[in-house]
């Protein structure tokens, strides 16, 4: 099914808030500007345009136009607190399977956020697929899927098709996001490749690598989940970030891992 094009109120609502704000008053100072320029003009059409416009006909259409810009100002910026109360009050994987398709593709987007990246949401993906999110940092940019699969593994078929959007797209790296976990193919697959899999453990240390310190939060992780370390608080051999304590997935082995990952991947045995 065909999507449809996204409306200025659309792009506006997606874009920080301050542009909505500011292109809202950019439409009000043109309605002013508009009518000395074109009155200046050779051309008698731009010119009766112009007249138009110093008639105040045209008034009311400017003010709908501003009015729009503003709305979807405060579209973005309701929408910026929803992502944010949505962040942090992720603390376990259970939390974080509860959620639904477009919470996932919230959270991920004000994670990468916190986390230095220029996000584009761009309305493209949804439940079936596509590019969720577009990140951009340091000129690079990077594609982003979510899957919220609670039970179902990701594939290797969605992981080469996010990889052949990375050919079109020409961009740097693509990163595909579940709440779940990857086949054996699917990470075979993209071994190598500039494809980061990130599955649910590895989510959750992500969103709690930019959680913000509140003292009403309560965490109450679970074996399988990080929690924070203990003891002399040993930082990260790698980049010196704070350490928390993990549970090997195949193991079972406790040790000491970054709490930047999965940007970085140092690690300290127990």
């Amino acid at each position: 099914m065909a999507r449809r094009n996204p409306s200025l109120l659309d792009v506006l609502a997606r874009a920080p808030w301050p542009v909505g704000l500011i292109a809202g008053a950019a439409v009000l100072i043109a309605a002013q500007v508009l009518p000395t320029v074109l009155g200046n003009l050779q051309n008698p059409y731009l010119a009766a345009i112009g007249r138009q416009f110093a008639s105040g006909a045209l008034n009311p259409l400017f003010w709908v136009l501003a009015g729009l810009c503003w709305l979807a100002a405060l579209l973005s910026f309701l929408g910026q607190k929803k992502r944010q109360k949505l962040l942090e009050a992720q603390s376990s994987l259970d939390t974080l399977r509860t959620m639904s398709w477009r919470e996932l593709e919230r959270l991920v987007s004000e994670a990468y956020r916190r986390k230095g990246y220029q996000v584009q949401e761009t309305g493209q993906g949804g439940a079936d697929g596509g590019i969720d999110l577009v990140l951009r940092r340091d000129g690079q940019v990077t594609l982003v899927q979510c899957k919220h699969w609670r039970t179902q593994r990701v594939g290797a078929p969605v992981v080469r098709e996010q990889f052949g959007l990375l050919t079109h797209h020409q961009a740097a790296a693509v990163v595909i996001v579940t709440t779940g976990d990857f086949t054996p193919e699917a990470k075979a697959f993209a071994e190598g490749k500039p494809i980061e899999l990130i599955a649910g453990p590895e989510l959750l240390a992500l969103v709690q690598s930019v959680q913000r310190p509140s003292t009403s939060r309560t965490e109450s992780p679970s074996p399988s989940t990080a929690a924070p370390a203990t003891g002399s608080d040993p930082t990260c051999p790698t980049c010196d970030a704070p350490m928390v304590r993990r549970t090997a997935r195949q193991t079972k082995t406790a040790f000491l891992g970054c709490s930047r990952f999965p940007a970085c991947r140092g690690t300290r045995t127990l």
